[in-house]
């Protein structure tokens, strides 16, 4: 698992009430049952991500994933669609389209924020499920490649455009969709740039499930986010994190890491109450710290 990035502060978010929904400046967050919502809110751009943007995705993520009453995470849109990529207007203000040869130079360092805010998804100890609506386009794929689980609704399209643009995607999407659709629909999405269905992109496995409308869809995010949430956070954040370090081990080296975890799970008061709940035929109840 990467670890976190130590080039952009931490900005902690204020602390929720049940069912209280906190307004940011792109974004809007709730909790309740143990499961936070973190709605897309630069409606008016479709979610474009600008850099300012994107650091207040980043800052939000980290700053759940402190929190003890957040189980797991749903990141969802209040647009008409889901994401249409990256502000390019931004971006040619900023001098990272079109700019100079310095600008070029400490291109990286300037669009971190960017790559921060696909990472962080990956990097936070949370499962993170994105609920997607309407045009999921570039950097908005980038996205939710790094999250644990996507779903989406009938009328979702999905496009990793930048081919067509003239340039490669460089967020993640090329390192991380391979595991999740393979090496053959990776290189036609990203080669050909067209939009893709909600239809033909659950064939290829990037969606679980496909929904018939926005509201059935965030529904159903929260219900699956809560079956999550019930479980011991500890063992679902060991989980998280074996999986994401087996990608790129080998089997033994990721039952290796299953097995240190589970060392240190034996002494824990979610293992203990996990098993007498089982033999006393009941939910178990789990811990408050994550």
């Amino acid at each position: 698992m990467r670890n976190v990035n130590p080039h952009l502060q931490v900005n902690k978010i204020p602390a929720l009430k049940k069912e209280k929904i906190v307004s940011q400046t792109f974004t809007e967050i709730k909790v309740e049952d143990q499961v936070a919502t973190l709605a897309l809110n630069r409606t008016k751009s479709m979610n474009a991500l600008s850099l300012a943007f994107a650091e207040e995705i980043t800052n939000s993520i980290r700053s759940l994933n402190e929190r003890d009453d957040v189980r797991a995470i749903i990141i969802l849109s209040n647009a008409a669609g889901f994401c249409a990529g990256m502000d390019l207007k931004d971006f040619k203000s900023l001098g990272l389209i079109g700019g100079t040869a310095k600008d070029t130079f400490f291109f990286h360092d300037k669009a971190r924020p960017l790559f921060d805010c696909c990472n962080v998804m990956e990097e936070c100890r949370k499962p993170v499920i994105a609920a997607v609506h309407g045009v999921c386009v570039g950097g908005g794929l980038d996205l939710i490649s790094a999250c644990d689980i996507r779903l989406c609704t009938e009328d979702a399209t999905f496009s990793i455009k930048e081919a067509a643009l003239g340039f490669v995607a460089d967020m993640g999407v090329l390192q991380r969709l391979p595991h999740i659709i393979g090496q053959g629909y990776t290189r036609e999405m990203a080669y050909t740039a067209r939009f893709y269905t909600a239809s033909e992109v659950e064939k290829m496995g990037l969606v679980n499930n496909v929904y018939p409308d926005k509201e059935t869809l965030f529904a159903e995010a929260r219900k699956l986010a809560r079956l999550i949430a019930a479980n011991p956070p500890m063992a679902v954040m060991g989980t998280k994190e074996v999986i994401n370090y087996s990608r790129t081990s080998s089997i033994a080296d990721g039952m290796l890491k299953a097995i240190e975890k589970n060392t240190l799970f034996m002494t824990s008061q979610d293992l203990l109450e996990a098993v007498t709940a089982f033999t006393e035929k009941r939910k178990p109840v789990g811990s408050a710290h994550c």
